[in-house]
């Protein structure tokens, strides 16, 4: 994955840091394991839109959601596979998800 070379291997964040780190990430939620949000747009532009920005954050953190994407709407699901939890990488990039997606979040 690249970790070695960018970063140190991300751990797994325990309950009481994931609980913590949450505070700041509107629209998320804690679904089977993993931070779960549902943005909606206006329409199918700009939640593709939405994709292809997220996915060049994605690519500069090599770290990748898993998304769906139905006409307006674009649920995602973050969790570090390789680790077995959720970690940091998926912190930073729900709270760039959100950026990028201004008040488009809603759980």
């Amino acid at each position: 994955r690249g970790y070695g070379r960018v970063m140190a291997r991300p751990t797994a964040l325990g309950p009481d840091q994931l609980a913590a780190a949450r505070d700041d990430l509107e629209g998320w939620s804690l679904q089977d394991g993993k931070l779960h949000a549902e943005f909606r747009f206006e329409d199918f532009a700009a939640a593709f839109g939405f994709m292809a920005a997220v996915a060049t954050e994605a690519a500069r953190l090599d770290h990748h959601p898993e998304w769906s994407n139905v006409y307006s709407q674009v649920v995602v699901d973050l969790v570090t596979h390789d680790v077995g939890g959720i970690t940091d990488l998926d912190l930073q990039l729900a709270r760039r998800m959100n950026e990028l997606a201004g008040s488009s979040t809603s759980s």
